[in-house]
């Protein structure tokens, strides 16, 4: 048994309804990551000097010493980026990720978070890589950032979002934290629940694309004009999309020494006019946006096909093709996840399984099917699905003249194909079934294998779309 941990599905096509507060047509989510005197700097204890995310594009770290310009850059967005951004949004809400080490080094700035009303959530201990870092080292970073977090705010953090991030950052965080939300994702529009060490935990995701980061990367922007059109861009499609009935949330993510600086502070002025000039945008804090979501759509308790043992997927699906639990036990071998926690996802796997079995073995299935208004049917021997779904167009209630003509074609068809005439009668009624019979019967029996073939498969996806939607 293999499991791929990743979810491929999310949403799918029909995302849930975000019922913003006062029927908004968009949230608009800002954030200002303050990370100045928080970066890698032997000072700091760090092994080398700064290369990420600043005006020095494609800089390297320099080991063991001290980066002056670099330095400089950073310390550019404390002592006035931070200011610049400061008056410009102090009347928006705004998310602050939150270097623990940076907001003790900056007591006027988190004076000023704190007076804007602005949440201030945890960008952990450091602004470093945790890539390379054992789980035992990250768990240990981020106690130590939510407790020094807790002494220089006041209060612990309710958010986090690490950002250089590794592949044990967002379980150990909802270990360590009991956050309300985690952003280390960029999966989606909308927040989500993830399975985190078995517990559900909150998701929302944050954005790389309309992100002043792309001011210090090397396929970014190079002026002001781009990132308003980005933010422009972004939002007009979110806002249709919402005007349309699917409401969704927008990132914004900004750093002081990056949009702090006036060339580039222009074009966020004009952008953050522009969406305020709409009606039904909701500006949010993350934790607004997290606690809104979690009343709307909590958690759902329910058994997911990829965390079942095989005795119970097998009791839970082995019936989906009819009399055909060997079906589902190939489906429980295959690298199911929680992508296949739904009802196209557990059909994908359990069809593959169909689909790839020699034709004997398909016949099987074919054969395990009862005959429409047969025998089985007047014994009321069928099982519980076949009952329901012969029911559900009124087969178990037929005249006689009816039932005699079943009995013909029943006959007819078998006797030359091999196996009953198989149709998914929830897509049909009672005179269309008779249609497809009478046209059905005169294909050639490679027509009809594939024809009764899909059918199955029809069939099997209608039951698991009842079974969860129950």
């Amino acid at each position: 048994m293999t499991r791929y941990p990743r979810d491929m599905t999310g949403y799918g096509a029909t995302p849930p309804a975000a019922n913003w507060p006062g029927g908004a047509r968009i949230a608009v989510q800002i954030v200002l990551n303050y990370e100045e005197g928080g970066e890698n700097c032997t000072l700091h204890g760090d092994a080398a000097s700064e290369a990420f995310l600043s005006e020095i594009t494609g800089a390297q770290p320099w080991p063991g010493q001290r980066h002056w310009n670099m330095e400089s850059i950073y310390e550019y967005g404390a002592r006035a980026g931070f200011w610049r951004v400061h008056r410009a949004l102090r009347d928006l809400p705004v998310t602050v990720y939150g270097v623990a080490t940076a907001l003790a080094r900056a007591p006027e700035q988190v004076k000023a978070m704190k007076a804007a009303g602005w949440e201030i959530a945890s960008h952990g201990l450091k602004w470093i890589e945790h890539k390379d870092m054992t789980e035992a080292e990250e768990r240990a970073q981020i106690r130590e950032a939510i407790a020094l977090h807790t002494e220089v705010t006041g209060t612990p953090p309710r958010g986090w979002y690490t950002g250089r991030c590794s592949m044990n950052t967002v379980d150990l965080a909802a270990d360590e934290g009991q956050f309300t939300y985690i952003s280390d994702s960029y999966a989606d529009d909308l927040p989500y629940w993830h399975r985190a060490n078995g517990r559900d935990q909150l998701i929302v995701p944050y954005t790389m694309d309309c992100n002043d980061m792309r001011f210090a990367i090397q396929a970014g922007f190079t002026h002001g004009d781009p990132f308003e059109a980005m933010l422009k861009d972004s939002f007009d499609i979110l806002y249709a999309e919402g005007s349309e009935g699917a409401p969704k949330m927008m990132s914004i993510g900004l750093h002081c020494r990056l949009v702090g600086r006036p060339s580039r502070m222009a074009a966020l002025k004009r952008a953050l006019a522009y969406m305020q000039s709409h009606e039904g945008v909701w500006f949010a804090t993350r934790l607004q946006i997290a606690e809104h979501w979690t009343k709307e759509h909590p958690p759902m308790t329910r058994q997911r096909p990829s965390e079942m043992d095989r005795d119970s997927f097998v009791a839970e699906y082995g019936g989906i093709f009819e009399h055909s639990p060997w079906i589902a036990e190939g489906a429980f071998a295959l690298e199911l996840g929680p992508t296949h926690d739904t009802a196209t996802g557990v059909h994908s796997a359990l069809a593959r399984v169909f689909r790839a079995a020699d034709e004997d073995k398909r016949l099987g299935v074919l054969t395990a099917h009862p005959d429409l208004a047969g025998k089985l049917a007047e014994a009321k021997r069928l099982t519980a699905e076949s009952t329901a779904e012969q029911a559900s167009v009124g087969l178990d209630a037929l005249t006689d003249e009816e039932r005699a003509t079943f009995t013909e074609l029943n006959t007819a068809y078998t006797d030359k194909f091999g196996f009953p005439f198989i149709i998914a009668v929830r897509d049909n009624t009672k005179a269309t079934i008779m249609e497809a019979f009478k046209r059905r019967v005169a294909n050639d029996r490679e027509t009809e294998f594939a024809e009764a073939c899909r059918q199955v498969e029809r069939i099997a996806d209608l039951r698991l779309e009842e079974k969860f939607a129950a």
